[in-house]
């Protein structure tokens, strides 16, 4: 049995559908793609797994395929020009529609060539991975990254519908499988405390891949997330940014430590204890929300300390974050459990913390 989210937005709607065996299933497509023509864009290591499955589900469309590298290292422009380069040479019109079948990297990439091509075509979202299905396949944020900057360059684009097969779980790697609960806890955090209690409750469950619990909780991420969405689809309000809750250190630890070292969950995790520990400094938050989130990351296997001792390549890292406003850093705090909060936090408090937090994981 699938469940069906909408995503209401100011102009547009548009479904989550959450299932098993969505991916054989003709009519669920059909429901997603109205034209003849579709490019499934995913990667070498998906290829293998899911295509043929998608494939044979689209046989009465005009179907082609690109297989691009493995890894966040491959999402740049290089790549990008490869689903650019099908495009033209199968001369595909604007009736086309776009298939992400894959991460985080797939989606953000696909659906930014989406957005450019022919100045925009229909794409549909199918995240293989936990960390895409709760976060990064809904909202239509796309993009690629830079040398000096992760997602700093894209666009937002709306996908036309998100289908999430969560029978690919099966098949994920035990890292990435906790890299994608970074991204679940952070839903506890900053909005709903009692999905917090409940992740605590039930975190034997998670592990297990229980199928009914995987699907309430995917399914209360992606709740929250479309909530938050339309409310400030384009971040114009502010409220959107609080789902970048340890983001900004995150991302300056992917980019010190080199896109795909570490995974993008994983410096969620160390940067959500970052933000955690700076909202206790600063006397917004409890000590004890600390010591349970740090409990539940290391339960499911997440790091929680920074993986570098450099302070000064992580504080240039963090000056290029789209969040800085003015001199100042736009970071997101807690003030309680469930409750996130927008606060400038200047670059000199900012390099003392992180010097303090690299002097404590030394001793």
């Amino acid at each position: 049995m699938a469940l069906q989210i909408e995503v209401e937005l100011s102009n547009r709607r548009y479904p989550i559908i959450i299932g098993q065996g969505l991916l054989c299933d003709p009519n669920v497509w059909t429901s997603c793609i109205t034209g003849n023509e579709v490019l499934i864009i995913t990667n070498s290591t998906l290829a293998g797994l899911y295509l043929a499955r998608c494939q044979a589900a689209l046989a009465n469309h005009r179907c082609h395929t690109v297989v691009l590298p493995d890894g966040e290292q491959h999402k740049n422009w290089n790549t990008l020009n490869i689903i650019f380069d099908a495009l033209m040479e199968q001369r595909f019109s604007r009736d086309v529609t776009l298939v992400a079948l894959g991460g985080g990297v797939i989606g953000d990439m696909t659906g930014f060539a989406a957005a450019c091509y022919q100045r925009g075509v229909p794409f549909v979202q199918v995240p293989t991975t936990l960390l895409a299905q709760v976060d990064s396949s809904v909202g239509g944020k796309t993009g690629i990254n830079h040398p000096l900057g992760k997602n700093m360059i894209g666009a937002f684009y709306q996908p036309k519908a998100v289908l999430m097969d969560i029978d690919t779980l099966a098949t994920l790697p035990a890292r990435e499988y906790a890299a994608g609960l970074a991204e679940v806890v952070k839903y506890g955090l900053i909005y709903d405390s009692d999905f917090f209690d409940w992740l605590e409750f039930n975190i034997s469950k998670i592990l297990a891949k229980d199928t009914t619990t995987l699907m309430e909780m995917i399914a209360r991420c992606c709740n929250i997330k479309a909530e938050v969405v339309a409310q400030d689809e384009l971040e114009t309000t502010g409220l959107r940014a609080i789902l970048n809750l340890g983001h900004t250190f995150g991302h300056a630890i992917e980019a010190v430590m080199g896109y795909g070292e570490v995974l993008h969950g994983e410096a969620v995790a160390i940067g959500m204890v970052l933000a955690l520990k700076l909202s206790v400094q600063q006397k917004r938050l409890d000590s004890s929300v600390l010591a349970r989130t740090q409990l539940w990351l290391m339960q499911v296997g997440l790091p929680t300390t920074l993986p570098t001792s450099d302070v000064e390549a992580l504080f240039a890292a963090m000056q290029h974050d789209k969040k800085k406003w003015a001199s100042q850093l736009r970071l997101i705090l807690l003030d309680r459990l469930g409750h996130a909060i927008v606060v400038a936090v200047t670059p000199e408090a900012i390099k003392l913390f992180l010097t303090a937090e690299v002097h404590h994981v030394e001793e």
